[in-house]
This record gives structure tokens, C-alpha cells and sequence, in this order.
């Protein structure tokens, strides 16, 4: 099982995950033109995906989401209240409805969705897993729930928001309304919020970390490094970050 990302942030945001025979996209911020790119950079033809999942509508997760599968006829799995949100005109691909609290099964994949707390209408995360590997996905998460810490405990490889440093964000030019939001119980998660998950849940088989979704202004890699770090007892250099261009390349779960 591996997984690698086209880009985290912002700018928009998409992250492959495959294992045997299945392959399929967690979100597509990205233009048709620019997901192409950034899959080829992969070796990862489009055709080949067998699904496009969706977090929420926010658009730096879902702006070519529907153009890009209707060129390429990939299925949209995504919830009632996100499909709502958007509310997609003209020629749609094949959309699928799917229970945020229910997991299923796609080839040799299987696919877990949980609600997180964020400011969207029915956003959800997702655990990828093939019965022996456990891939967990939280970003766009405004704080921790039981049932978010319940999810995530012994995954092998977490991918995790580190959008803010507190400080750096508090002394930053943004409104202070932007801040309250980006702050608060719907925003996103802070470097140490992060970290306080990874205190809480077991993280015995982890074998990849990659911090996710860095603010540009409010944020630093050294920061997010150090924080985790902290926690798991591990060389900051260890903890790996997805950037907004470049994403990060393969990492196999073995």
C-alpha cells in the first residue's frame, strides 16, 4: 500500500492512495490541466483511478473535482451534505452518495469516512486501509473529538494538519474575524493541536507522518517538525511535510 500528494494547502489540495489493483484521489483542488500535471509527475494516468472521494466543498478541495471527472469518467464519492454545498450544474460524472459514518469496500481498498469538526456542511476524512495497513487522512479539522482520536489510533501512516503556529497567526495581518475562524472549533488545526492527537492515540505502528496543509503566512516547517517531533520522541527531520507545489512523492507502507 502507498500514497503519495499532488499538493497540500490552500492552493489546493489532492492526495493519490493505492493498493494492489486499486487507485484511487482524495480530493482535486486542481485545475483538469494541473491535476494532469501533477499525476504525470506521479506516473499516475488518470484512467487509472478507479474514484475521486471528496473531504468537503471548500474549493481548494473540490475546484476540479467534476470537470476533471467528467473528462476522464471517475466516479465522486462525497456525502449528501457536501453534494448539497456544491450543488454542480450541467453534465455531472457519476456521483456517488456515501454515509459519512459508514465504510465500504472499492477493489482492494477499503475506505473508512468519519465527520470532523470544520465549516462546511457535512465534512468527513477519511482511513484508507487493504486489511493489513491503515492510512489515516485529518485535515480541514477545527479541533478533537472522541470519535476523530477513536478513528485514527494505530493507523501505520497519518497524514496531518499542521495549518497554524498559534502565535505566528495571532501576530499575522489577517482580520481578527479570519483568525477567530482559522482558530476556532470549526477552523483548522494548530501545531499544537496536532501534536495533542498524537499524545492521545497509539502510534506504536506508525511508520510515515507527514504534516499537512501549512499556512503559507502562519506557519513554518521547522515549526510543524518540531512540534510533532515532540511527541513522538523522533528527529524532526523524520516527520515529513507536504508543501503546496510539489506535494511529497510515494511512500510505501511495508
Amino acid at each position: 500500500m502507498r500514497f503519495a500528494s499532488l499538493g497540500s494547502g490552500s492552493r489546493g489540495n489532492a492526495l493519490v492512495v493505492e493498493s494492489g489493483s486499486t487507485r484511487v484521489l482524495l480530493d482535486c483542488g486542481f485545475s483538469i490541466r494541473e491535476t494532469e500535471r501533477r499525476l504525470a509527475r506521479l506516473s499516475v494516468p488518470a484512467e487509472s483511478l478507479a474514484a475521486i472521494f471528496v473531504t468537503h466543498e471548500h474549493s481548494d478541495h473540490v475546484a476540479g473535482v467534476f470537470k476533471f471527472a467528467r473528462r476522464h469518467q471517475i466516479p465522486v464519492c462525497l456525502t449528501h451534505g457536501t453534494f448539497a454545498a456544491i450543488s454542480p450544474a450541467g453534465d455531472l460524472p457519476e456521483i456517488v452518495l456515501i454515509d459519512g459514518h459508514v465504510g465500504h469496500t472499492l477493489g482492494d481498498l477499503e475506505i473508512q469516512p468519519f465527520p470532523v469538526p470544520h465549516d462546511a456542511r457535512e465534512p468527513v476524512q477519511y482511513v484508507f486501509g487493504n486489511g493489513a495497513w491503515r492510512l489515516g487522512v485529518l485535515t480541514d479539522c477545527g479541533s478533537l473529538t472522541a470519535h476523530v482520536e477513536e478513528t485514527l489510533t494505530a493507523c501505520d501512516a497519518l497524514v496531518l494538519e499542521c495549518n497554524h503556529d498559534l502565535d505566528m497567526l495571532a501576530a499575522s495581518r489577517y482580520p481578527p474575524l479570519l483568525k477567530q475562524r482559522i482558530a476556532g472549533r470549526l477552523g483548522h488545526l494548530s501545531n499544537c493541536t496536532a501534536a495533542a492527537l498524537l499524545a492521545r492515540i497509539d502510534v506504536s505502528r506508525l511508520q510515515h507522518i507527514v504534516a499537512a496543509h501549512l499556512s503559507d503566512e502562519n506557519n513554518s516547517v521547522a515549526l510543524a517538525r518540531t512540534a510533532l517531533a515532540s511527541v513522538l520522541s523522533c528527529a524532526p527531520d523524520w516527520i515529513a511535510v507536504a508543501d503546496q507545489e510539489d506535494g511529497f512523492d510515494w511512500r510505501q507502507i511495508v
